[in-house]
């Protein structure tokens, strides 16, 4: 009997679906069913669980991938991932963008941030160790002014150097180094190691200090001798005396608008109101030319003394400082290699309160100065500028009596007798102990280079 016969009506022939091009070109070709093959039922059933597996579980198409929720997931990342560049392209820009309007705000406000700067260190000095168990916080917020006001004096050097009009006379320093910083880049750099290493040595020492004495000596013998190897290169560059600050002072910035002295940035509006001043010229109506305004009467000595030039006015910038050889030279090396000395002395000495540290550091410095004084001893004159700055060092010799041995066996008992007196005031008298703590616990409190 047929197939027909056993399940009634044949059923019609159901349309499969097409399966893959990838699927066809790997199976077979399925031979048609033949009706009087005795394996009919058998495989006309199998057939028909096949037909409704299959339409249970549809073939998988390009179309049904796209659309399926596993593939989305995937595709968003992926999208995600290609939009990130733009993303951290535009979060770059925001940096330089707030940068842009600091400098602008610093510029268009020298006088304001200069008095807040000022203020600030003011406060750091009032309370030095105030807070003992967080005088690294104190530190901490001194280093950063320090070197926040470097990065100001930074921007104003560049806008001060564009002001239009005649040259300003400059104080024999920042000529000096101005010429040096715009010569050499290897002299600015290294002047700007150095004065980084000046303004957070005492942060340094106190965190080494949490971590033991051995480690806070080595932090110092390090960082006295990184300091002395920058001066021995300024040294070399110059061919001259090092001068310290080794950067140039910040100038006064004249009393224009921004807009006359271009010390602003391409923003339209300040960050405060620019008060209209006065203008500096005046013109002529019928040539056009203009003419400076003339000062005030009781200006007038002051206008005047401004435009007095003295013989180190007119002296190329470089002979400032006279070149060294023999006994001065030597005599510069001594006064540069002196900290290294005595922070080794001190390291090495076990009793902290022992002279031997102490009179190897003074010998070294008075040394050097008797050395400084065969020049003179030879007929060769000093600039004014060298002249200054050994008063300078003159008067720093006056922090060996807040150091190692001469501190702890002298000063702190006239320190500690100042404080307890009846007559001091208890604002100077808490001031002068904070100060006592310092000078007793850490080396670079007393640091003069």
């Amino acid at each position: 009997m047929a197939a027909t016969d056993m399940h009634g009506s044949a059923p019609g022939p159901t349309p499969s679906p097409s399966p893959s091009p990838s699927i066809q070109a790997s199976l077979p070709p399925t031979p048609p069913l033949s009706a009087s093959d005795p394996t009919d039922a058998h495989s006309t059933e199998r057939h028909e669980q096949h037909e409704s597996h299959h339409e249970t579980r549809k073939p998988l198409t390009s179309q049904s991938l796209h659309s399926s929720p596993i593939k989305q997931a995937p595709s968003s990342v992926l999208s995600t991932v290609r939009s990130l560049p733009k993303h951290l392209q535009a979060g770059l820009h925001l940096p330089q963008e707030w940068l842009s309007l600091y400098s602008s705000f610093v510029l268009k406000n020298a006088s304001s941030v200069a008095q807040i700067e000022s203020a600030l260190r003011s406060l750091t000095y009032i309370i030095p160790g105030r807070f003992r168990d967080a005088e690294i916080a104190s530190e901490s917020l001194h280093s950063s002014i320090q070197l926040l006001s470097l990065y100001h004096d930074t921007l104003l050097a560049r806008a001060v150097s564009k002001l239009p009009g005649m040259p300003r006379i400059q104080n024999p320093h920042n000529r000096y180094t101005k010429y040096w910083t715009g010569k050499s880049k290897m002299y600015r750099r290294v002047a700007l190691v150095l004065q980084c290493a000046q303004y957070t040595e005492l942060l340094w020492e106190m965190a080494a200090k949490r971590r033991g004495e051995k480690i806070r000596w080595r932090v110092i013998v390090l960082i006295e001798a990184l300091k002395a190897i920058c001066r021995l290169l300024i040294l070399r560059i110059t061919g001259g005396r090092m001068v310290v600050p080794p950067l140039p002072e910040r100038e006064p910035i004249p009393e224009e608008t921004s807009e006359e002295s271009g010390l602003e940035y391409d923003d339209e509006e300040g960050f405060f109101p620019v008060e209209e001043k006065k203008p500096k010229e005046w013109s002529m109506p019928r040539t056009g030319l203009t003419l400076p305004a003339l000062p005030s009467p009781s200006d007038i000595s002051s206008f005047l003394m401004q435009k007095v030039l003295t013989a180190d006015d007119i002296k190329p910038a470089a002979t400032l400082l006279s070149r060294m050889s023999g006994p001065p030279h030597l005599a510069e090396i001594l006064h540069t290699l002196r900290p290294v000395i005595y922070a080794v002395a001190m390291a090495r000495t076990k009793n902290k309160k022992s002279w031997q540290p102490w009179l190897l550091g003074i010998a070294v410095e008075l040394a050097a100065r008797q050395l400084h004084a065969e020049r003179g001893r030879n007929g060769i004159r000093e600039t004014a500028l060298e002249k200054e700055e050994w008063n300078r060092r003159g008067w720093a010799m006056g922090w060996w009596t807040l150091r190692g041995a001469f501190y702890g066996n002298v000063t702190k008992g006239w320190v500690q007798g100042l404080v307890g007196a009846k007559y001091m005031p208890g604002l100077v008298g808490g001031i002068l102990e904070d100060y006592a703590f310092l000078w007793e616990e850490y080396h670079f409190a007393s640091d003069d280079m």
